[in-house]
């Protein structure tokens, strides 16, 4: 999905394990945000909520995601992957728009 939010088959099937885990209302999407903090300026905020207006809405791989208009610009064409690993295990966001992040991986510059 060019220009938009998606999530790999991967995240899509963690990111229903923990729905159905904390029994999260079908009516709440993914919100994917964009917050100021971490080393390198801007970090990544996902929880589940209920749609507000304005928000740009995508639908991938079966989920429902939701994004603020300030945190899009940010965003677009964000590839949300769960990966697992020796160092851990996480969503990663594979965002075409960042000039940099920090070591941790957990912030991003633009």
């Amino acid at each position: 999905m060019a220009g938009g939010l998606g999530v790999t088959e991967t995240a899509a099937a963690k990111i229903a394990e923990i729905r159905e885990a904390e029994a999260i209302e079908g009516s709440y999407a993914l919100r994917v945000k964009v917050m100021g903090g971490g080393c390198s300026g801007f970090q990544y905020d996902l929880y589940f909520d209920e749609p507000a207006e304005g928000d740009q809405s995508f639908t991938s791989n079966g989920v429902h995601l939701v994004c603020d208009q300030m945190s899009f610009m940010y965003l677009m064409g964000t590839q949300i992957d769960y990966v697992e690993g020796l160092q851990g295990a996480g969503f990663k966001f594979g965002n075409p728009n960042t000039t940099g992040s920090c070591g941790c991986g957990s912030s991003f510059s633009v």
